[in-house]
């Protein structure tokens, strides 16, 4: 198993996310040592592999230094197609708190043949369902004979620098990225040159990233420090949450607390903003108690090389979960779509192990960690187009292969890694009546009849277009009629298109209204928190251009939404 699928000590996990530490014992290696933040003076020197590099997607710690292996991680569009770089981030790492100038130094051991990438990010860059928005940062690259630094100022996908140099690179070489007066300059012993700064660490903060090329010898960053330079001041800010703070009694999740059902209210998250942003963690560890993987265990991410996992997000993703006492929902492990490209170009022969080996690595690494899995996500095909006017199943890499039998091959492998945690076959579209709700109807009877272990179903939930509507009698009665069979239901995706703030509302209330009427429902989950970080933001647009779907605006305000919620949950009150 690769260096980067060891799980971290749950106990480091806690320290760096639970509510209410205050210090973190030293553990392992030295250079995986969590320090006390803020107590580098301003005129010192910050040594950055003194802090915890244990959780670097692709990184290993040793005696001497921090090893890097290349993941080729590539963010493919949702049909498969496109392949947009996704470079680790040192989500856990050392953050920087910087003011004015300063220079921070690195040491890099690079193997002949490979290209060494050192990231430093003014703002962490953020997946939004299967596209990356580059925000403000640069890249450091060097390989046998360049030198360049690449700056990205946040309003393009594309650089706002790009400048290569000639350099005559040895195996071990220093470089040193000055901010001065504007500018940012990259030294090595023979080269110098430099740039414009469009103020990419205007933001006060520096979070770390590191990639290679995942075919060539592994290199190892040696030292990274960074030094302030004239009134300038650079200290270690804390990567640690602040404690939990106790949900305030109308909050969804204090208010859930007080009904018969007990019902869990959860949002998918992503790691990128419960690091980043204060207040979006904030709402998720206030309003929520249960947390869905939105993007981290989808097999693109998780598993982006034929013999290459990485756990960092999902690791985070649990830890911050178990730290805030939310239930874990994980999201997906078998999906038409969001395959890595390797998984795309297998041979039909070789798919059926593949999934299996897929499924019993990431569940068996979550097991007893997760409580729930999205087992296998839309197997339904998106169009009424089979032989009998319903929806046939989606054709994709694991339906061509295996035909309907992927699905019962995917719950039971699923069973097999994790005989405790409960297992969802997870659709669009069926909270209607019609041919797709009887589609899924008799996918799930088959099922049940032939013995797989399916304990339920998660009905999405999306409206995503004016006019599209769910009834709430007919989405109970479909819910009903899936206990019949012996299985739970859940909203598993919900987000309502604004077309008014009072339509939202009574959508987003009239489901949740019917999953507390259900017994059999298990949870209303909301498919994000923030319109700030919404799926439906614009793919690849600059500056965003958010969707409006979500319970809370762009700016982290309630939206009208969020009160008819509160008042669904209070009239369902033990």
């Amino acid at each position: 198993m690769p260096a980067n699928t060891r799980l971290p000590l749950l106990v480091t996990a806690l320290c760096l996310l639970a509510a209410g530490t205050t210090a973190c014992e030293p553990s392992g290696d030295h250079h995986a040592r969590p320090t006390t933040s803020g107590t580098t003076p301003a005129s010192g020197r910050v040594n950055l592999l003194a802090e915890d590099w244990s959780h670097l997607p692709g990184g290993t710690v040793e005696p001497g230094g921090v090893r890097i292996h290349g993941l080729g991680r590539q963010i493919v569009l949702q049909d498969g197609t496109g392949g947009q770089p996704h470079p680790p981030v040192n989500l856990r790492g050392p953050q920087l708190t910087v003011h004015g100038d300063f220079h921070i130094r690195a040491t890099l051991h690079r193997p002949a043949g490979q290209t060494a990438s050192l990231y430093l990010y003014g703002e962490v860059p953020i997946v939004y369902d299967e596209w990356l928005q580059n925000r403000q940062g640069l890249r450091i690259t060097i390989t046998e004979h360049q030198l360049n630094l690449t700056v990205w100022d946040g309003h393009s996908a594309t650089p706002a620098t790009n400048r290569t140099t000639p350099v005559t690179s040895p195996t071990t070489i220093t470089v040193t990225l000055e901010r001065h007066d504007g500018n940012l300059t990259l030294t090595t012993d023979d080269t110098h040159m430099s740039a414009p700064d469009p103020g990419v660490f205007d933001t006060g903060t520096v979070t770390f990233g590191a990639d290679a090329d995942p075919d060539a010898p592994d290199w190892t960053l040696n030292t990274l420090e960074a030094t302030a330079r004239n009134t300038g001041s650079v200290t270690v800010r804390d990567t640690r949450t602040p404690a939990q703070q106790t949900p305030p009694p109308d909050s969804l999740r204090a208010l859930a607390e007080t009904t018969s059902r007990r019902l869990p209210i959860g949002a998918a998250m992503a790691a990128e903003p419960l690091v980043s942003d204060d207040g979006y963690r904030a709402l998720a560890t206030t309003q929520f108690s249960m947390l869905t993987t939105e993007n981290a265990l989808k097999p693109q991410f998780v598993h982006p090389g034929p013999n290459t996992y990485n756990f960092a997000e999902g690791d985070l993703l649990a830890d911050f979960a178990a730290a805030n006492h939310m239930t874990m929902h994980a999201h997906t492990l078998v999906f038409g779509e969001a395959n890595p490209r390797w998984m795309q170009q297998l041979d039909p022969a070789d798919r059926e192990r593949a999934m299996t080996e897929h499924i019993s690595t990431v569940a068996g690494h979550y097991r007893g960690r997760v409580a729930e899995w999205d087992v296998v996500n839309e197997p339904l095909s998106p169009e009424d187009d089979g032989p009998d006017g319903r929806p046939g199943l989606r054709e994709h890499l694991w339906q061509q292969a295996m035909g309907e039998s992927y699905i019962d091959k995917a719950f039971t492998a699923a069973h097999t890694a994790d005989p405790d945690a409960t297992l969802y076959l997870n659709e669009f579209g069926a909270e209607a009546d019609g041919p797709r709700w009887d589609a899924l109807y008799d996918l799930v009877a088959r099922l049940k009849d032939r013995g797989v272990p399916i304990d339920g179903v998660g009905f999405q939930s999306h409206i995503h277009e004016a006019g599209d509507h769910i009834d709430p009698a007919v989405l109970r009665s479909h819910i009903a009629d899936l206990a019949e069979l012996g299985l739970s239901a859940r909203i598993s995706e919900i987000d309502v298109y604004g077309e008014s703030p009072r339509v939202q509302a009574t959508q987003f209330a009239g489901v949740l209204s019917a999953c507390l009427s259900e017994p059999t429902c298990t949870s209303f989950t909301t498919w994000g928190i923030t319109d700030r970080y919404g799926s439906t933001a614009e793919h690849d647009s600059y500056p965003l251009e958010p969707g409006d779907e979500l319970p809370w605006d762009q700016r982290l305000r309630p939206k009208p939404a969020v009160a008819a919620l509160q008042n669904t949950l209070r009239a369902a009150r033990r």
